[in-house]
Parts: structure tokens; sequence; C-alpha cells
């Protein structure tokens, strides 16, 4: 056990903390200074204004689908963009069109059961060189809405 005695003895080393809180009101100040004397705090929002000029037409389906479809055993497949038939040498620039201004870059490629792989192949091939992102592969079963 311990026991104190008055008037006993030296003290231990204590330490002056009044300069160290005037150093931290100091520098308090100084950050308040500058954060006020700086024009520009927050973030610039740069929001895209529609053209005047340009009046809004349709607007384009959100999904597209890219059917492959087979009418005859001996005849290459045709192609189609949300039912509208499109030919094989168009179909890179009608896709380049439509994604040209979207910002989800998503397509989905419907084949035929009987059409052979490889037009299918070609189809995503067409699609990413026109700018698609992702495309997706559906069966005959699966639909869209708006199909």
């Amino acid at each position: 056990m311990a026991f104190s005695m008055a008037g006993g003895g030296p003290s231990g080393p204590q330490i002056n903390v009044t300069p160290l809180i005037d150093v931290l009101l100091m520098l308090i100040i100084m950050f308040m200074l500058v954060v006020s004397m700086d024009p520009e705090y927050g973030e610039k929002a740069q929001i895209p204004q529609p053209n005047p000029d340009h009046k809004v037409t349709q607007s384009q389906p959100r999904t597209i689908v890219i059917q492959v479809v087979l009418h005859a055993k001996d005849q290459p497949p045709s192609v189609k963009i949300n039912q509208d038939d499109v030919r094989w040498e168009d179909l890179e620039t009608q896709l380049a069109r439509i994604y040209l201004t979207r910002v989800e870059k998503v397509a989905f490629v419907r084949g035929d059961g009987d059409v052979d792989f490889q037009y299918v192949a070609d189809v995503i091939d067409l699609a990413h060189h026109a700018g698609v992102q992702r495309i997706g592969l559906m069966t005959q079963e699966q639909r869209v809405a708006g199909e």
C-alpha cells in the first residue's frame, strides 16, 4: 500500500498544452481563410443542353434485338433489327447509326434453330465493329418486352 504524505516532495514533469492549443487554433483559422478565398469550392457540373433547332423525333426502343432468320435451306438467312429487315451489307452501318448516340451499348442476337452458327458469329463480329460493347444471345423461346 502506498501512502502520500503532506508536502511530499517534487511533482513529476507536466506538459504545458497552452502553446499547442494556440497553434491548433491558428491552423484552423488559416484553413478557414484558405477555403473561403477559393471561389470554386465544389464540383462543376456540365449538363448537356438540348439543341433548340433539333426537334425531338420518335424515341428509339431501349432493347435492340438482331434476328438471324432462315427462310430457305439453300440460301443465306436474312437479318432483322427489331423486326425491321436489313440487308447484310447495311447491317454494320445501321448498327453504327443506332449506337452512335446511345450510352448503353448492349444488343441481343437471336438465331433460328436451323441457322449455322457462322452467320450468328458474323452478326456478333459486325456488331462489335459497329460499337456494341456487350452482346447477349437469346433462344427462340425468349421474348423481349415490346415484341
